[in-house]
Protein backbone atom coordinates (compact mmCIF):
# COMPACT_ATOMS: atom_id res chain seq x y z
CA UNK A 1 0.00 0.00 0.00
CA UNK A 2 1.68 3.37 -1.02
CA UNK A 3 -0.87 6.05 0.28
CA UNK A 4 1.41 8.65 2.64
CA UNK A 5 -0.07 11.51 4.92
CA UNK A 6 0.61 14.87 5.36
CA UNK A 7 1.21 17.23 8.40
CA UNK A 8 2.77 16.86 11.58
CA UNK A 9 0.63 15.55 14.50
CA UNK A 10 -1.28 18.62 16.51
CA UNK A 11 -3.85 18.71 18.62
CA UNK A 12 -6.54 20.26 16.58
CA UNK A 13 -8.85 18.99 13.54
CA UNK A 14 -9.33 21.20 10.78
CA UNK A 15 -12.87 22.75 11.88
CA UNK A 16 -12.83 25.37 14.98
CA UNK A 17 -14.81 25.49 17.57
CA UNK A 18 -18.48 26.69 17.24
CA UNK A 19 -20.82 26.91 14.41
CA UNK A 20 -20.54 30.41 14.17
CA UNK A 21 -20.08 32.88 10.91
CA UNK A 22 -21.48 30.61 7.71
CA UNK A 23 -18.81 27.65 9.05
CA UNK A 24 -19.46 24.87 6.61
CA UNK A 25 -20.89 21.83 8.01
CA UNK A 26 -21.51 18.88 6.57
CA UNK A 27 -24.35 16.80 6.47
CA UNK A 28 -24.42 13.00 5.95
CA UNK A 29 -27.54 11.25 5.88
CA UNK A 30 -27.83 7.11 6.00
CA UNK A 31 -31.23 6.24 4.51
CA UNK A 32 -31.93 2.74 5.76
CA UNK A 33 -29.38 0.56 6.98
CA UNK A 34 -29.21 -2.83 8.31
CA UNK A 35 -29.76 -2.48 11.97
CA UNK A 36 -33.69 -1.36 12.03
CA UNK A 37 -36.85 -3.88 10.42
CA UNK A 38 -39.48 -3.47 8.62
CA UNK A 39 -41.64 -4.18 11.73
CA UNK A 40 -39.96 -0.95 13.52
CA UNK A 41 -41.22 1.69 11.26
CA UNK A 42 -42.88 1.97 7.80
CA UNK A 43 -41.15 4.43 6.78
CA UNK A 44 -37.86 2.28 6.58
CA UNK A 45 -36.77 2.46 3.05
CA UNK A 46 -36.97 -1.12 1.24
CA UNK A 47 -37.08 -1.11 -2.57
CA UNK A 48 -35.01 0.40 -4.51
CA UNK A 49 -37.81 3.21 -5.72
CA UNK A 50 -37.94 4.12 -1.79
CA UNK A 51 -34.48 4.20 -1.49
CA UNK A 52 -33.88 6.58 -3.99
CA UNK A 53 -37.09 8.35 -3.18
CA UNK A 54 -35.77 8.89 0.05
CA UNK A 55 -32.20 9.52 -0.88
CA UNK A 56 -33.33 12.29 -3.07
CA UNK A 57 -35.28 13.83 -0.56
CA UNK A 58 -32.96 14.23 1.48
CA UNK A 59 -30.32 15.77 -0.87
CA UNK A 60 -33.18 18.21 -1.44
CA UNK A 61 -33.35 18.95 2.24
CA UNK A 62 -29.68 19.57 2.52
CA UNK A 63 -27.35 16.06 3.14
CA UNK A 64 -24.21 16.39 1.10
CA UNK A 65 -23.52 12.83 1.30
CA UNK A 66 -25.86 9.95 1.03
CA UNK A 67 -24.71 6.51 3.09
CA UNK A 68 -25.93 3.98 1.14
CA UNK A 69 -27.54 0.05 2.14
CA UNK A 70 -29.20 -2.03 0.21
CA UNK A 71 -32.23 -4.46 1.09
CA UNK A 72 -33.69 -7.51 -0.42
CA UNK A 73 -36.66 -6.15 -2.21
CA UNK A 74 -39.13 -8.31 -1.51
CA UNK A 75 -38.41 -8.94 2.28
CA UNK A 76 -36.67 -5.59 2.95
CA UNK A 77 -33.70 -8.01 4.55
CA UNK A 78 -30.37 -6.68 4.47
CA UNK A 79 -28.44 -7.55 1.05
CA UNK A 80 -25.20 -6.67 -0.53
CA UNK A 81 -26.53 -7.64 -3.85
CA UNK A 82 -25.04 -5.16 -6.31
CA UNK A 83 -28.01 -5.88 -8.45
CA UNK A 84 -30.22 -4.17 -5.51
CA UNK A 85 -27.67 -1.44 -5.39
CA UNK A 86 -27.89 -0.37 -9.07
CA UNK A 87 -31.21 0.64 -9.59
CA UNK A 88 -31.58 3.67 -6.69
CA UNK A 89 -28.08 4.36 -7.21
CA UNK A 90 -28.67 5.19 -10.81
CA UNK A 91 -31.85 7.20 -10.10
CA UNK A 92 -30.09 9.27 -7.64
CA UNK A 93 -27.10 10.43 -9.77
CA UNK A 94 -29.61 11.37 -12.28
CA UNK A 95 -31.64 13.31 -9.80
CA UNK A 96 -29.25 15.04 -7.47
CA UNK A 97 -25.48 16.03 -7.36
CA UNK A 98 -24.85 14.30 -3.87
CA UNK A 99 -22.03 12.41 -2.75
CA UNK A 100 -22.42 8.52 -2.90
CA UNK A 101 -21.25 7.14 0.04
CA UNK A 102 -21.68 3.19 0.08
CA UNK A 103 -21.07 1.22 3.33
CA UNK A 104 -18.42 -1.68 3.47
CA UNK A 105 -20.28 -2.82 6.86
CA UNK A 106 -23.10 -4.91 5.27
CA UNK A 107 -24.17 -6.83 8.30
CA UNK A 108 -22.56 -8.88 11.18
CA UNK A 109 -23.83 -12.20 8.89
CA UNK A 110 -22.36 -10.97 6.21
CA UNK A 111 -18.74 -12.27 4.94
CA UNK A 112 -16.49 -9.67 3.73
CA UNK A 113 -16.32 -10.48 -0.10
CA UNK A 114 -20.18 -10.12 0.20
CA UNK A 115 -19.56 -6.76 1.78
CA UNK A 116 -17.27 -5.32 -0.26
CA UNK A 117 -18.78 -6.38 -3.48
CA UNK A 118 -21.18 -3.37 -4.11
CA UNK A 119 -18.17 -1.04 -3.89
CA UNK A 120 -16.17 -2.98 -5.90
CA UNK A 121 -18.33 -2.96 -8.70
CA UNK A 122 -19.51 1.01 -8.35
CA UNK A 123 -16.19 2.45 -6.96
CA UNK A 124 -18.20 5.67 -5.38
CA UNK A 125 -16.27 8.41 -4.42
CA UNK A 126 -16.75 7.37 -0.98
CA UNK A 127 -16.83 4.40 1.03
CA UNK A 128 -17.22 3.61 5.08
CA UNK A 129 -14.96 1.72 6.97
CA UNK A 130 -15.45 0.53 10.76
CA UNK A 131 -12.09 0.44 12.27
CA UNK A 132 -12.15 -3.34 13.64
CA UNK A 133 -13.88 -6.30 14.87
CA UNK A 134 -16.61 -5.74 17.83
CA UNK A 135 -19.67 -7.08 19.65
CA UNK A 136 -22.57 -5.15 17.51
CA UNK A 137 -25.46 -5.82 19.56
CA UNK A 138 -28.84 -5.29 18.42
CA UNK A 139 -30.78 -7.94 19.95
CA UNK A 140 -32.11 -5.56 23.32
CA UNK A 141 -34.61 -4.32 20.40
CA UNK A 142 -35.83 -7.99 20.22
CA UNK A 143 -38.11 -6.84 24.04
CA UNK A 144 -39.72 -3.79 21.70
CA UNK A 145 -41.35 -5.96 19.41
CA UNK A 146 -43.94 -9.21 20.23
CA UNK A 147 -45.27 -9.60 16.45
CA UNK A 148 -42.56 -9.27 12.97
CA UNK A 149 -43.82 -8.77 9.37
CA UNK A 150 -41.20 -11.39 8.48
CA UNK A 151 -39.45 -14.44 10.96
CA UNK A 152 -35.87 -12.79 9.18
CA UNK A 153 -36.46 -9.88 11.64
CA UNK A 154 -35.79 -11.52 15.39
CA UNK A 155 -33.29 -14.39 13.94
CA UNK A 156 -31.10 -11.39 12.68
CA UNK A 157 -31.48 -9.25 15.82
CA UNK A 158 -30.87 -12.50 17.73
CA UNK A 159 -27.47 -13.56 16.07
CA UNK A 160 -26.30 -10.52 17.05
CA UNK A 161 -25.87 -11.50 20.53
CA UNK A 162 -23.08 -14.79 19.50
CA UNK A 163 -21.84 -13.07 16.35
CA UNK A 164 -18.72 -10.56 15.96
CA UNK A 165 -18.92 -8.28 13.26
CA UNK A 166 -15.26 -8.79 11.72
CA UNK A 167 -12.90 -5.99 10.10
CA UNK A 168 -9.58 -7.22 11.17
CA UNK A 169 -6.02 -5.47 10.52
CA UNK A 170 -6.05 -7.76 7.89
CA UNK A 171 -9.49 -6.50 6.60
CA UNK A 172 -9.20 -3.31 7.32
CA UNK A 173 -5.37 -3.03 4.98
CA UNK A 174 -7.14 -5.15 2.37
CA UNK A 175 -10.20 -2.45 2.33
CA UNK A 176 -7.74 0.62 1.95
CA UNK A 177 -6.14 -0.94 -0.92
CA UNK A 178 -8.82 -2.32 -2.85
CA UNK A 179 -11.32 0.45 -2.62
CA UNK A 180 -8.93 3.08 -1.82
CA UNK A 181 -5.65 2.94 -3.56
CA UNK A 182 -7.37 1.28 -6.69
CA UNK A 183 -10.79 2.60 -6.99
CA UNK A 184 -9.79 6.25 -5.98
CA UNK A 185 -12.80 6.36 -3.19
CA UNK A 186 -11.98 7.89 0.29
CA UNK A 187 -13.13 6.79 3.24
CA UNK A 188 -15.42 7.79 6.46
CA UNK A 189 -13.64 6.28 9.46
CA UNK A 190 -16.54 4.92 11.02
CA UNK A 191 -14.87 4.72 15.28
CA UNK A 192 -17.03 3.20 17.61
CA UNK A 193 -14.59 3.44 20.77
CA UNK A 194 -11.23 5.15 21.30
CA UNK A 195 -9.16 1.82 20.84
CA UNK A 196 -10.38 2.31 17.05
CA UNK A 197 -9.62 6.08 16.57
CA UNK A 198 -5.87 4.05 17.83
CA UNK A 199 -6.21 2.08 15.06
CA UNK A 200 -6.90 4.82 12.29
CA UNK A 201 -3.47 6.69 14.12
CA UNK A 202 -1.76 3.40 13.80
CA UNK A 203 -2.38 3.20 10.07
CA UNK A 204 -2.27 7.45 9.75
CA UNK A 205 1.20 6.79 11.05
CA UNK A 206 2.23 4.12 9.20
CA UNK A 207 1.26 6.11 5.62
CA UNK A 208 -1.48 3.57 4.76
CA UNK A 209 -3.89 6.62 5.02
CA UNK A 210 -3.82 9.54 3.39
CA UNK A 211 -5.63 13.12 4.03
CA UNK A 212 -7.83 14.63 4.09
CA UNK A 213 -9.60 12.29 6.69
CA UNK A 214 -12.89 12.26 7.60
CA UNK A 215 -13.99 10.72 10.87
CA UNK A 216 -16.93 9.38 12.35
CA UNK A 217 -17.67 8.87 15.71
CA UNK A 218 -20.42 6.56 16.12
CA UNK A 219 -21.87 6.49 19.77
CA UNK A 220 -24.80 4.28 20.85
CA UNK A 221 -24.18 1.13 19.77
CA UNK A 222 -24.11 -2.04 22.44
CA UNK A 223 -20.28 -2.86 22.37
CA UNK A 224 -19.04 0.54 21.42
CA UNK A 225 -19.02 3.70 23.56
CA UNK A 226 -22.54 4.77 24.77
CA UNK A 227 -24.70 7.98 23.76
CA UNK A 228 -22.94 10.39 26.00
CA UNK A 229 -21.50 13.91 25.56
CA UNK A 230 -18.57 12.70 27.81
CA UNK A 231 -17.77 9.76 25.79
CA UNK A 232 -18.05 12.30 22.48
CA UNK A 233 -15.43 14.43 24.17
CA UNK A 234 -13.31 11.45 24.99
CA UNK A 235 -12.97 10.15 21.16
CA UNK A 236 -12.66 13.86 20.01
CA UNK A 237 -9.68 14.19 22.24
CA UNK A 238 -7.92 11.01 21.18
CA UNK A 239 -8.33 12.14 17.66
CA UNK A 240 -6.72 15.30 18.47
CA UNK A 241 -3.98 13.48 19.98
CA UNK A 242 -3.40 10.97 17.21
CA UNK A 243 -4.42 12.42 13.58
CA UNK A 244 -3.05 15.01 11.65
CA UNK A 245 -3.80 18.58 11.45
CA UNK A 246 -6.44 18.74 9.13
CA UNK A 247 -9.02 15.83 10.48
CA UNK A 248 -12.32 16.30 9.51
CA UNK A 249 -14.71 14.80 12.08
CA UNK A 250 -18.77 13.79 12.26
CA UNK A 251 -20.94 12.83 14.87
CA UNK A 252 -23.69 10.15 14.77
CA UNK A 253 -25.51 8.64 17.53
CA UNK A 254 -27.85 5.20 17.51
CA UNK A 255 -30.72 6.00 18.68
CA UNK A 256 -32.84 9.05 20.37
CA UNK A 257 -29.81 11.19 21.39
CA UNK A 258 -29.27 11.50 17.29
CA UNK A 259 -30.25 15.11 17.17
CA UNK A 260 -28.78 16.38 20.76
CA UNK A 261 -25.32 14.67 20.12
CA UNK A 262 -25.26 15.42 16.69
CA UNK A 263 -25.58 19.42 17.45
CA UNK A 264 -23.11 18.98 20.45
CA UNK A 265 -20.92 17.52 17.45
CA UNK A 266 -21.66 20.84 15.08
CA UNK A 267 -20.89 23.09 18.14
CA UNK A 268 -17.24 21.24 19.04
CA UNK A 269 -16.55 22.26 15.34
CA UNK A 270 -17.78 19.31 13.45
CA UNK A 271 -19.79 17.72 10.86
CA UNK A 272 -23.18 15.46 11.18
CA UNK A 273 -24.84 12.46 10.34
CA UNK A 274 -28.54 11.68 10.93
CA UNK A 275 -30.97 9.07 8.84
CA UNK A 276 -33.32 6.00 9.83
CA UNK A 277 -30.20 3.65 9.23
CA UNK A 278 -29.24 5.27 12.89
CA UNK A 279 -32.34 6.72 14.68
CA UNK A 280 -36.35 5.76 13.41
CA UNK A 281 -37.40 9.19 15.53
CA UNK A 282 -38.11 13.05 14.87
CA UNK A 283 -38.44 13.63 18.43
CA UNK A 284 -38.62 11.65 21.82
CA UNK A 285 -41.17 8.61 20.88
CA UNK A 286 -42.71 10.42 17.75
CA UNK A 287 -41.66 8.54 14.49
CA UNK A 288 -39.64 10.33 11.56
CA UNK A 289 -41.85 10.55 8.48
CA UNK A 290 -38.60 10.46 6.83
CA UNK A 291 -35.05 10.66 6.46
CA UNK A 292 -35.96 14.10 4.54
CA UNK A 293 -37.49 15.57 8.18
CA UNK A 294 -34.31 14.45 10.04
CA UNK A 295 -31.88 16.53 7.75
CA UNK A 296 -34.17 19.63 7.93
CA UNK A 297 -34.25 19.83 11.80
CA UNK A 298 -30.78 19.11 11.91
CA UNK A 299 -29.72 21.33 9.10
CA UNK A 300 -32.39 24.17 10.62
CA UNK A 301 -30.54 23.59 14.14
CA UNK A 302 -26.66 24.48 12.38
CA UNK A 303 -28.18 27.67 10.79
CA UNK A 304 -29.67 28.81 13.96
CA UNK A 305 -26.44 28.05 15.33
CA UNK A 306 -24.87 30.35 12.77
CA UNK A 307 -23.66 27.78 10.47
CA UNK A 308 -24.36 26.72 6.99
CA UNK A 309 -25.06 23.05 5.14
CA UNK A 310 -21.96 22.84 2.92
CA UNK A 311 -23.14 21.93 -0.83
CA UNK A 312 -22.18 18.61 -2.64
CA UNK A 313 -19.10 20.21 -4.34
CA UNK A 314 -17.72 22.09 -1.25
CA UNK A 315 -17.66 18.64 0.41
CA UNK A 316 -15.90 17.42 -2.45
CA UNK A 317 -12.86 20.05 -2.37
CA UNK A 318 -12.70 19.69 1.72
CA UNK A 319 -12.24 15.68 1.57
CA UNK A 320 -10.85 16.07 -2.16
CA UNK A 321 -12.68 13.34 -3.63
CA UNK A 322 -12.17 11.71 -6.90
CA UNK A 323 -15.37 13.19 -8.50
CA UNK A 324 -18.94 12.32 -9.27
CA UNK A 325 -17.52 11.83 -13.31
CA UNK A 326 -15.26 9.37 -11.68
CA UNK A 327 -17.82 6.35 -10.83
CA UNK A 328 -19.53 3.83 -12.56
CA UNK A 329 -23.04 4.03 -11.92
Amino acid sequence: MKNSTNGSMTRESTEKPGVGAGRKVIITCAVTGSIHTPTMSDRLPVTADEIAEASIGAAKAGAAIIHLHARDPETGAPSADPNHFRPFLDKIARETDAIINISTGGSSVMPLDVRLAPARQFAPEMCSLNMGSMNFGTFPMLDKFSEWKHNWEPELLAATRSRVFKNSFEDIEAIIDDLGNQRGARFEFECYDLGQIETLGFYVKRGLINGPIYVQFVLGVLGGAGASVENLVAMKSCADRLLPSGYHFSVLAAGGKQMALATMGAIMGGNVRVGLEDNLTISPGVLAESNAQQVAKIRRIVEELGGEAASPDETRALLALKGRNKVKF
